[in-house]
């Protein structure tokens, strides 16, 4: 392990460094929002003492607990981000699902590859005056384009569409990070199989069946009675397998879930989600479930947000870790990863109240109780919390893989969640 070359730095400018800083005074303590704090917002003399990449990932885990640099960045996110290409990672990470964000927090999170929704929900009126959520042919087909164009365009900064897995290794090779494209339901396919030729010809690699409610294609969870694969779902994910885009079993109800896990041939993901055996609610996915996908050669992958990770009054990254143990139980170490289902950079309500969950709950009550009034599972607990904290920033990944670390994880282990599965998933699926 080496010292970097002497670095330059104005007043006021970001730090260019893949590499992390180490703040001497900090070993083996990950500095939580009140250390942030006191950090001044920005260095106007030279930040030289950087060690360069370790020659270990253990190492590099460790460091990246202590890892702390004040930028004008840190003032906004808690965390730095190099102004051209990805932070450095030890291996590639890789996300079940996030939304995209501005190319700093991009660069900042360190992942070489993720899964996108590129759908694009419309609001519905119902009979009783409640909102729903249908993703129409035509506004898909006009989002999924549209988001192809600006990463072919390069107006997301590192990132560009992928549609093999090699793409990974790519990005992590270049510093860049590689796009997935997803859809969090099936409405825009209906029973018009021939769209799946359409969207996978334009990159459609990942299919969510259902979002909360059903559709054409199967039972969603957020329903008062769950209901399983229609006809034409049956046909559609056959239809899927032979196409190479894989199945998602993110927020379907569970008669729908095991459906799928009969009938496809190819690893069925769950994109997103947690263990309903830790937080007791339709959203959350069953053990019979998670063991499917692991048997499918799938992998789920651990989201962010809280009221369906934990019932603990205060949400905390060993909440998180425990959900990853929990589908080890289940599934064994090749069936987890991590996810997001927020922007790169975090619940942005949440952050513009400094994550002050008592606060940042409230945008989510009026749909709770509203589903609570219908007999859905889990809803009569009304939350307390959206986010972790500590998590709710571009740089969770870091974090994450700072906490299983601390927790006792081997570092293979720890690669297999941080990306390895995903990256194993997207290679048996759509090919290397």
């Amino acid at each position: 392990m080496g010292r970097a070359n002497t670095c330059k730095q104005g007043a006021g400018e970001p730090l260019i460094l893949p590499q992390f800083p180490v703040s001497g005074e900090e070993a083996g303590r990950l500095p939580g929002d009140s250390a942030l704090r006191q950090l001044p917002e920005a260095y106007s003399t030279p930040v030289c003492d950087i060690l360069v990449m370790p020659s270990t990932r253990r190492t590099f885990l460790t460091q990246a607990a202590q890892a702390v640099v004040a930028t004008p960045f840190l003032k906004q996110f808690g965390w730095p981000a190099p102004a051209a290409g990805r932070a450095a990672t030890p291996f590639p990470f890789v996300d079940g699902l996030t939304f995209m964000g501005p190319p700093e927090e991009l660069a900042a999170s360190g992942l070489s590859a993720f899964l996108l929704d590129v759908s694009a929900p419309e609001p519905i009126k119902t009979t009783d005056g409640s909102i729903k959520y249908f993703r129409s042919y035509a506004a898909c087909m006009k989002s999924l384009t549209d988001m192809r164009r600006a990463l072919g365009a390069g107006e997301m900064g590192g990132a560009f569409q992928a549609t093999k897995a090699h793409d990974v290794a790519d990005a992590y090779r270049t510093g860049r990070t590689a796009v997935f494209f997803q859809f969090q339901g099936c409405e825009p396919i209906g029973d018009q199989l021939d769209r799946l030729q359409e969207f996978y010809d334009l990159g459609l690699r990942v299919l969510q069946i259902t979002h909360h409610n059903n559709n054409a294609w199967g039972g969603g969870a957020i329903e008062p009675t769950w209901s399983g694969l229609r006809k034409v779902g049956f046909a559609g994910v056959e239809r899927m397998n032979t196409l190479g885009i894989i199945p998602d079993l993110s927020h379907v109800a569970d008669p729908t879930a095991r459906d799928v896990l009969r009938t496809s041939k190819k690893p069925v993901i769950v994109s997103h989600g947690a263990a309903r055996a830790l937080v007791n609610n339709a959203r959350c996915t069953p053990d019979d479930v998670i063991k499917g996908v692991a048997d499918s050669g799938g992998a789920m992958g651990i989201f962010m947000m809280t009221f369906w990770l934990t019932n603990d009054a205060v949400p905390t990254i060993d909440a998180y870790v425990r959900q990853i143990r929990h589908v080890i139980k289940v599934g064994g170490i090749n069936a987890v990863g991590i996810a997001n289902d927020y922007p790169v950079g975090g619940e942005a309500n949440a952050r513009s109240v400094g994550n002050d969950n008592a606060k940042a709950i409230a945008a989510y009550l009026d749909w709770w109780d509203y589903v609570a009034k219908q007999g859905v599972l889990g809803f009569d607990r009304r939350p307390t919390h959206v986010v972790i904290p500590e998590l709710n920033n571009p740089r969770r990944a870091f974090t994450i893989a700072a906490a299983l670390d601390r927790a006792g994880f081997a570092t293979g282990e720890i690669e297999k969640i941080m990306g390895g599965n995903w990256t194993r998933v997207l290679t048996d699926s759509l090919g290397s």
